[in-house]
């Protein structure tokens, strides 16, 4: 409830108010206790409060307990008891502004991010890779921004593994061994992720945090419920996106500084599984957003079980404190008890620590930062009841909040525009068209050479034959006319033969004349025809 521009949280044994100041919210808070000790009842107070105050809220519900929150409560004597027990006069019934959401985009609108706006640190805490795999990962990012390809979902992400896998080479000088194991590891923790619904986590529109920041026609705060009852199944994804959610204000929020009231107050529920096997350097990373984001006017409470859970340089930074019911039957239990307990101012009326140990449900013990910046001494109070429903929503009535948001239209369907995926398969189908018409080029080449090394060889076959007819042919002119001319001679020289044997005398000379000259123009002939 909401007094005086203050958060009024419980009431003391004398009934006296314990207030949360407005103006020191963003100094940030814890809500700790054991199941079942009040700590829902607890967040929704402050939740109703804060938006009574004209403050936008978010939390996570994680057992889908807190969804009540947009439907009036219902009168009860058990409820009826506790306001008269604490003296409040003008306790009333009401229900909050609330807007849905989801990362699985069933029981709320769809809370979506692009791959690159989730980041390469957080992505490689999300599909829980070693050192060496994440680095490789921080690589891909950055080819990828240098490159301007957008990552938008998973399967951009997925083409991209891809493209610098096959690219391994030529990104070698510049970013060092890219080992096929490595992006083997990366693409098998996204198949994970697919498989535990990751393809919704990311996709566009993705959220715009302006859209947070609203009100209601009267002035109340929006409360921003993400409906986590899946997803805390899956504590690296719950934790992952949490912390996502908090980095995001942190970056885009200007710096305001001290303010009457806070832009904003995150809850961040099961607090313990953000701290939960978290590298160094993403812990620095928190520490640094929770020392530093009170300046953007932003409030965070953590909401855990035991203040243990938390490091000490973050617990440190928690101003407000509402510490609930811790059983201590271990001397591990006993000496958390005491941790918690020092953790407060001394109030001399009572052992902190007892206290805690016997606080009933409704009832803890609380701590708030004071005017002068201080924090108050411990006082044990009981808390107030939450105006709207305890207990969750009805689906028919959560389903009808859905719908009438004006957030739906913008956030329901998913938009898949031209990105890392598109690109590249336009890229690969033009290389593999590049490479096709090359090798056809080069096939038609081989065969013109081929085809040009067989009428060379035709050619040359043709060029013999016409030698070795041309030599036959002169073969037989020359036997032709060897034969012709041997007649010829012959026939002369049978004549002049027979002229000379005349001289000589009788029938018998003009023989031997005549075959003598017939051998002697032959043979002549013959020599002329070898010259």
């Amino acid at each position: 409830m909401l007094f005086e521009n203050k958060v009024l949280v419980g009431l003391n044994s004398d009934l006296e108010g314990q207030y949360i100041l407005l103006d020191k919210a963003n100094r940030h808070g814890l809500i700790a206790g054991a199941t079942g000790s009040g700590k829902t009842i607890t967040l929704k107070v402050l939740a109703e409060a804060f938006s009574d105050a004209g403050v936008p809220v978010f939390l996570a519900d994680v057992k889908g307990d807190i969804s009540g929150i947009c439907k009036s409560g219902v009168d009860s004597e058990k409820i009826r008891e506790r306001v008269s027990k604490l003296g409040i006069n003008n306790f009333e019934f009401k229900a909050y502004p609330t807007m849905f959401w989801d990362i699985f985009g069933k029981k709320g609108l769809p809370l979506r991010t692009t791959i690159t706006e989730f980041g390469p640190v957080l992505l490689a805490r999300l599909l829980n890779l070693n050192q060496i795999q994440s680095d490789i990962l921080n690589i891909v990012f950055k080819i990828a921004d240098e490159e301007g390809l957008l990552l938008i979902d998973v399967k951009d992400l997925k083409s991209m593994l891809n493209y610098v896998s096959e690219n391994a080479e030529v990104y070698r000088e510049s970013y060092g061994n890219i080992a096929p194991q490595s992006i083997g590891a990366i693409m098998r923790g996204i198949v994970s992720l697919e498989s535990r619904g990751g393809n919704t986590y990311f996709g566009e529109p993705a959220l715009d945090l302006a859209d947070w920041f609203s009100q209601d026609t009267s002035g109340k705060g929006m409360i921003n419920v993400l409906d986590s009852s899946s997803l805390i199944n899956d504590s690296l994804a719950y934790s992952s996106f949490m912390l996502w959610l908090l980095a995001e204000l942190f970056e885009n929020l200007p710096e305001v500084g001290d303010t009457p009231k806070p832009k904003m107050v995150f809850f961040f529920d099961e607090a313990h599984l953000l701290f939960k096997d978290t590298p160094k350097v993403l812990l620095n990373k928190i520490e640094q957003v929770i020392k530093l984001i009170r300046s953007k006017g932003i409030g965070v409470f953590f909401i855990t079980q035991n203040p243990t859970d938390i490091p000490d340089s973050v617990l440190a930074q928690l101003g407000n404190k509402v510490q609930h019911a811790l059983r201590a039957y271990t001397p591990a239990e006993q000496k958390a008890v005491k941790a918690a307990a020092n953790s407060y101012r001394v109030n001399p009326k009572f052992k902190t620590d007892e206290v805690i140990n016997e606080l009933g449900t409704g009832e803890a013990v609380v701590s708030f930062i004071t005017n002068d910046g201080s924090p108050s001494v411990a006082e044990k109070v009981t808390v107030l009841p939450p105006q709207s429903l305890m207990g969750a929503v009805d689906e028919i009535t959560r389903q009808a909040t859905i719908l009438a948001s004006p957030l739906n239209k913008k956030y329901k369907d998913m938009i898949d525009r031209d990105s890392a995926y598109e690109f590249l398969a336009r890229k690969k189908i033009e290389e593999d068209e590049l490479r096709q018409k090359q090798k056809n080029d080069r096939l038609l080449e081989i065969e013109a050479q081929k085809q040009e090394k067989l009428l060379q060889k035709e050619n040359e076959k043709l060029e013999k034959q016409r030698q070795k007819q041309e030599a036959a042919d002169q073969r037989r002119v020359k036997r032709s006319v060897a034969i012709v001319a041997g007649s010829v001679v012959g026939t002369v020289g049978r004549e002049v033969g027979n002229t000379l044997g005349k001289s000589i005398g009788g029938s018998f000379g003009k023989k031997l004349g005549g075959n003598l000259g017939a051998s002697l123009g032959r043979g002549i002939l013959k020599n002329l025809f070898k010259l």
